[in-house]
């Protein structure tokens, strides 16, 4: 056990490092950081704009619109910041042969693997604060103290969800090249049917029981409630937290399933 410890620490150390690289990495690619970063900043400025005013109706429940749109656009920047990202430059790294000579390196496969989720979920925190910042400065959106258990609850396992099926989609991935189609065709028609941009009322019904299955609206519905003006409590949907619970597992048992098999050239 003594001797144990200094090797954990080292092995810390080096995914503490990782995760420095990944920061750095990610930053200086400019395109990369643009689609993850500013993508949705943009899209919460021209819909923020638009929808400001008005009020929604029906399932929306009669709040200001960007009440309900802003957690939405904000689960959107989450799954960007993690699901979208690191599927697609993992897929990268995997067909460059970056994951196959990891293997081959002193660092351990837990600690690369541990510094790029590290890195992501920096990334999505600051994500996190600029999309809260805008929303209230601009908007006038914040949550309230009450329900704030509830956002941070919602953001910290739907991130971890979203990070652990990032990873473990790869494996369903051909190509890099394939990378961007396949893991936009998994998230963006979600978005339209989960109420990330909109409220669902027009919808048919079989599309919105659809969506409740899937961790897309689960996030959207789970940020929303938080931000509700009329919401009581710590601001927590027990069903919401159930749904990104269970592809939480599942996104776990495909990432473990994808990174014990060989990581070569495809």
């Amino acid at each position: 056990m003594i001797a144990a410890a200094p090797g954990a620490r080292r092995d810390l150390g080096l995914a503490a490092w990782q995760v420095r690289y990944e920061q750095r990495a990610f930053w200086r690619n400019r395109s990369r950081a643009f689609f993850v970063i500013l993508m949705p900043i943009m899209f919460l400025v021209i819909f923020g704009t638009i929808y400001e005013g008005k009020t929604t109706g029906g399932r929306g429940g009669g709040i200001p619109y960007n009440d309900y749109f802003v957690p939405g656009i904000l689960a959107y920047a989450v799954i960007t910041t993690t699901f979208v990202n690191i599927a697609i430059s993992t897929a990268i790294l995997r067909d460059t042969g970056v994951l196959k000579r990891m293997q081959g390196m002193p660092l351990p496969r837990w600690a690369y693997i541990a510094g790029r989720i590290g890195s992501a979920a920096l990334t999505m925190l600051a994500m996190t604060v600029l999309t809260l910042l805008i929303a209230r400065v601009a908007y006038g959106v914040h949550v309230r103290a009450a329900t704030l258990p509830g956002l941070l609850l919602a953001l910290a396992l739907g991130s971890a969800c979203f990070t652990s099926l990032g990873i473990g989609i790869v494996r369903f991935i051909s190509s890099a090249e394939a990378a961007p189609a396949v893991v936009n065709f998994a998230i963006l028609p979600l978005t339209f049917i989960s109420g990330v941009w909109f409220v669902t009322d027009g919808l048919a019904a079989w599309l919105r029981d659809l969506a409740s299955i899937f961790p897309v609206h689960a996030l959207a519905h789970a940020l929303q409630h938080a931000f509700n003006p009329y919401t009581s409590g710590a601001g927590i949907d027990a069903g919401d937290m159930r749904t990104l619970a269970v592809w939480l597992v599942a996104g776990t048992v495909l990432m473990v399933v994808f990174l014990r098999e060989p990581l070569g050239d495809r």
